[in-house]
């Protein structure tokens, strides 16, 4: 009975969000910033309206909020895999290479050989300068059957990893 009530208000949040994510996906942004924070009004504790919060954050440029949204989604739910991984790629770019590095390997520990967190992982060592491990990440990545854009994005990363020396970062951003 316990579960069937967690389950229905899991999949309640997830309609809370549905709207909002439809705006995203037209790249309307704002309206979706607007639509998830009315989710968080009514719902405080809805990790997938504070996840796509920091996605709609990130798309207007507000990077440092977008952090702050996927750290409260990780508070509500410590196991949300996306928003670990989206946090890990905003660490990266946001150039904390060791905060990133942590989402990344938090995740693989959560859910071991996940692509998306193996891709994660990849991308972090390697900005911090250690190919051998990004590559061993991103080959694992590879093995996951990513989508085509990703994956020569990826193949790309990994040619470049084979230039200059091992402990160099790999500029990728």
């Amino acid at each position: 009975m316990a579960t069937q009530t967690v389950d229905a208000q899991d999949a309640a949040r997830w309609d809370a969000v549905e709207e909002a994510t439809e705006l995203m996906n037209d790249g309307r942004f704002i309206e979706a910033l607007v639509a998830l924070r009315n989710v968080i009004k009514a719902d405080p504790r809805n990790p997938y309206a504070f996840h796509f919060l920091g996605a709609a954050l990130f798309e207007t440029g507000e990077r440092e909020t977008a952090r702050e949204a996927y750290r409260a989604a990780l508070r509500l739910a410590p196991n949300y895999l996306g928003a670990r991984v989206a946090l890990s790629h905003l660490l990266r770019q946001l150039g904390d290479l060791d905060g990133a590095l942590s989402q990344a390997n938090e995740a693989l520990r959560r859910f071991p050989g996940d692509g998306e967190a193996m891709q994660a992982a990849g991308l972090a060592y390697a900005a911090k300068g250690n190919r051998k491990a990004a590559k061993k990440q991103l080959e694992g990545f590879l093995k996951s059957n990513p989508e085509l854009e990703t994956r020569l994005e990826v193949e790309q990363i990994l040619g470049m990893l084979g230039i200059a020396g091992e402990n160099e970062p790999v500029e990728f951003d």
